[in-house]
């Protein structure tokens, strides 16, 4: 970048800030020790809690638990295709009201980082993009392209413009402190060639010509521009970050991730409340100045909102569950460290550091200020025993894998591996079984063939630029005669989407599936044929689209190949054959899961046949007593999606078990909010053979567990 260009930038920004102070408003600078707010270095915590995946009745109490577990900040993405589904067309009603959550934000007295990306990946379907970008001419995202950056330009004017006509910028006296330009570019940034540092400037410069009067951040960006903020994302900044690119710029963690999402297949990951402090306080040792917690409340992927096989609970682990309810004892522990580190933030931030040995495995960082203020991070890289340091003349013993943290230099009044908060546990209190027969009304879907349909091509196509994402299935159907002997006929498919439903004359044969980590799987059905003509109908099922990696707008998902083998010597390969396509469910396109298409389709009573695939079901219910959270036990049904009062809470994925048997979740959030005090309209699509009626209808809350721990507590 050409210096006369580095500083045109940054007379910008300056002045910008320079309005704002004579205007009396909040201005945001930086220099190489932290964020500058009013004149004032800001040690800074932080939380992502994003919008749509809560509701509006739940931000306020999310975003107060936040703030009395010490965070500073909320931090949340903008999802694209939320907001601007068609070209031109936005969105910003009930859960996608971005400025009420940002004023919600600043009613409660915090500050908010506006990640605008576009691109977000977090485990969001197609990465945030809406899906008719694919379809513009010439397009290839994320690099320096023409057709992208006109329309992520857009965009981004489009959202930096809504909340400067709210006052949203700090800048303006409103809460936003911070945007960010991309997202973890880095990770793809040499599939581009040439091209993408070309984009790297070309989209730190266009933020910063926005003018929002607040700093911008890159993550996982080392290259970062000038102004624009590199930071990191990661469980272990503290040890993997190279640190700012400029020295005047200051070390920030943008994703401190509090656990992982989940895969269907997939165990939960657990991480633990002393590991996430440990890495906080070691960030904290090194200079580090903002930590953003990813997530502290993950909520739920309503409707098909999550990438692919991520299921309907995001980061359940977080401090605040997916219900919005303490996860203990890593909410109060964090609250504790940050009240420790909050108490020393002056020497932090004004202090000199230095750092030398005390162990072989153990280091101390101290901040010594003009006044004589001193703070100590004792840390133990040793994960396997107790050890007694010296330090200063005294000893102090360091649990296996801790930080111990003196304010004066003198006392230890916390360590990061020893927990005073009791941890609780999570119950659910069964409300109503939908266990009779006569409370149901079904609807079966009919299997296309290939004269129902009018799509027609002499190929394979591709399912997600077929279904342009308006539903995730497609039915992929052909017509045959044999024209000679075939005894013992195998269908082998094989494909690149998610889940494949094979049936032969309407009759289902089999399903097959792949995995979050496996890119495509084939199947080998034994079949049996009819004289005459045969109708294969094969429906195609993605759960969620990809959400990372180059070249998005390349992806391949559906059938690749087709045969039928008869003998090791005779096989009919359909690939290149005519086919028939239908995009969609009946049900789907009639929406009978609303109230006013009920009518659309004539239900019936639950039968008892064992074929049950692609099944509607209905029922009613009224709302359990209370405010505590709700939650359908699904473990009896197989897979498919659920609506409340024709919300969409998300697809189940039930018979999918992990490598130790156990499904990936069970329990699906309906929140209260959806629901009227009486006669709550219940629909599931169940794809394969579940038994409705062991749903249950459950209410979830707390209760403490005797503590393994030992307990510290700190001086008020």
């Amino acid at each position: 970048m050409k210096v006369r260009e580095m500083v045109w930038w940054w007379w910008i920004y300056i002045a910008v800030a320079v309005q704002a102070s004579i205007k009396g408003e909040d201005y945001v600078t930086y220099d190489g020790r932290s964020l500058i707010i009013n004149g004032q270095r800001k040690l800074l915590f932080s939380g992502s809690i994003h919008y749509p995946r809560s509701t509006p009745q739940m931000w306020s109490s999310l975003i107060g638990k936040a703030k009395e577990g010490g965070v500073d900040v909320i931090q949340t993405y903008v999802f694209w295709n939320l907001h601007e589904p068609q070209p031109g067309q936005y969105d910003f009603s009930g859960r996608y009201d971005l400025v009420k959550f940002i004023k919600e934000i600043q009613a409660q007295g915090l500050y908010a980082c506006l990640r605008i990306g576009p691109f977000i990946e977090s485990e969001w379907t197609y990465g945030g993009f809406p899906f008719w970008l694919h379809d513009v001419p010439g397009i290839v995202y994320r690099t320096d392209n023409e057709p992208f950056k006109f329309y992520m330009q857009n965009f981004t004017t489009k959202i930096v413009n809504l909340m400067k006509s709210e006052g949203l910028y700090a800048s303006q006296g409103g809460p936003i402190i911070l945007s960010q330009i991309e997202n973890e570019y880095q990770n793809v940034e040499a599939a581009f060639h040439e091209k993408g540092p070309i984009y790297v400037k070309w989209a730190a410069k266009m933020g910063v010509e926005l003018e929002t009067g607040v700093p911008w951040v890159m993550c996982k960006q080392t290259d970062a521009p000038d102004p624009v903020i590199n930071t990191c994302n990661g469980m272990r900044c503290g040890e993997t970050f190279g640190g700012p690119n400029s020295p005047n710029k200051p070390s920030m963690w943008t994703e401190n991730w509090t656990s992982f999402y989940q895969v269907y297949g997939g165990e939960p990951y657990i991480r633990s409340a002393e590991d996430i402090a440990f890495h906080v306080a070691l960030f904290i040792a090194k200079k580090g100045s903002y930590i953003n917690y990813y997530m502290y409340h993950g909520g739920t992927n309503f409707g098909r909102t999550t990438s692919a096989y991520v299921i309907t609970s995001y980061y359940d682990q977080a401090p605040l569950d997916e219900y919005g309810l303490l996860r203990q004892p890593k909410w109060g522990h964090l609250k504790e460290l940050h009240i420790v580190i909050k108490n020393c933030s002056t020497p932090l931030l004004q202090g000199v550091q230095s750092n030398f040995s005390i162990g072989p495995l153990q280091q101390a960082y101290v901040f010594k200020e003009g006044t004589g203020a001193c703070v100590a991070f004792l840390v133990n890289n040793d994960a396997t025993k107790n050890v007694t340091v010296q330090f200063q003349n005294n000893s102090f013993e360091l649990l296996p894998k801790s930080i111990g943290i003196l304010p004066d230099c003198q006392n230890m009044v916390f360590n990061t591996a020893k927990v005073s908060t009791k941890p609780n546990k999570r119950i659910t209190t069964l409300t109503k079984m939908f266990n009779e027969v006569d409370m149901w009304k079904e609807f079966k879907e009919d299997i296309p063939n290939f004269l129902d349909t009018s799509l027609r091509f002499n190929s394979l196509l591709e399912h997600m630029n077929t279904t342009q994402d308006k539903s995730d299935y497609l039915w992929y159907t052909f017509s045959f005669q044999p024209n000679s002997t075939c005894p013992q006929p195998v269908l082998h498919v094989e494909s690149l989407g998610h889940v494949v439903h094979a049936y032969i004359n309407t009759i289902f044969i089999e399903a097959g599936h792949g995995s979050h980590d496996t890119k495509g799987f084939s199947m080998d059905i034994p079949i049996t044929l009819i004289d005459g003509i045969n109708n294969v109908s094969i429906l195609s099922v993605m759960v969620g689209l990809p959400d990372s990696g180059a070249f998005l707008e390349s992806r391949y998902a559906g059938l690749t190949k087709v045969t039928i083998r008869c003998s090791e010597s005779y096989i009919y390969d359909f690939t290149n054959y005519t086919w028939g396509y239908q995009i969609g469910l009946e049900g789907e396109k009639l929406q009978v899961f609303k109230e006013q298409s009920l009518e659309e389709v004539e239900w019936s009573e639950i039968d008892d046949s064992t074929n049950k695939s692609l099944t509607w079901y209905k029922t009613t219910f009224d709302a359990p007593i209370g405010d505590e959270p709700i939650a359908l036990n699904m473990s009896s049904m197989q897979k498919g999606e659920v609506w409340v009062n024709e919300q969409s809470i998300g697809r189940y994925w039930v018979s999918f078990l992990t490598s130790k048997g156990n499904p990936s979740q069970t329990l699906y959030h309906v929140p209260r909010s959806f629901l009227n005090p009486t006669g709550n309209l219940l629909v599931v699509l169940e794809e394969l053979n579940g038994d409705p009626l062991q749903i249950s209808l459950n209410t979830i809350s707390l209760v403490n567990v005797n503590s393994p721990f030992s307990y510290h507590h700190l001086p008020q």
